[in-house]
């Protein structure tokens, strides 16, 4: 099963400059914990990811204020990014090798078009698969030095 069946096709996202309440909201709307950070070229190129999980780290946890900061000042720049026509398998060892629990989705031209996260490709594998997964993202070490829940 192609990835482009199986996720969140065009995905909220938006630029360095968004405000985190507005990047805030968007999950809220959205009922998700992560959004694309794409250029402000509008050329919907993916450049980074804000979680809640990097609002929270990245400001609170500092003593920062969340309301004057920008998408920009927390995003997990360089985000990685799985070709549309991939595989579920393919997208599961990335998670796996990446330890993250979400890959942003880009078409032939290198725009961002989805989402697909590790409960979308549990939803289409074995138990068995998921199980292993699970215990290859969750693993704490080696791994992505920008990966994020």
């Amino acid at each position: 099963m192609q990835l482009r069946d199986m996720m969140t096709s065009n995905p909220a996202a938006c630029t360095a400059n968004s405000s985190l309440q507005d990047v805030a909201n968007m999950m809220v709307d959205c009922d998700c914990g992560m959004i694309p950070i794409i250029s402000d070229d509008g050329a919907n190129k993916p450049i980074g990811t804000v979680t809640d999980r990097d609002i929270v780290i990245r400001t609170i946890a500092n003593g920062d204020n969340p309301l004057q900061m920008t998408a920009g000042d927390v995003m997990t720049d360089n985000p990685v990014c799985i070709d549309q026509n991939a595989s579920h398998q393919e997208a599961m060892e990335m998670m796996e090798q990446n330890q993250i629990r979400r890959l942003l989705v880009i078409d032939e031209n290198g725009e961002c078009c989805g989402v697909i996260s590790q409960a979308d490709i549990a939803r289409s594998m074995s138990e068995q698969e998921v199980g292993e997964v699970v215990q290859h993202v969750s693993q704490p070490g080696s791994g992505h030095s920008g990966a994020r829940a």
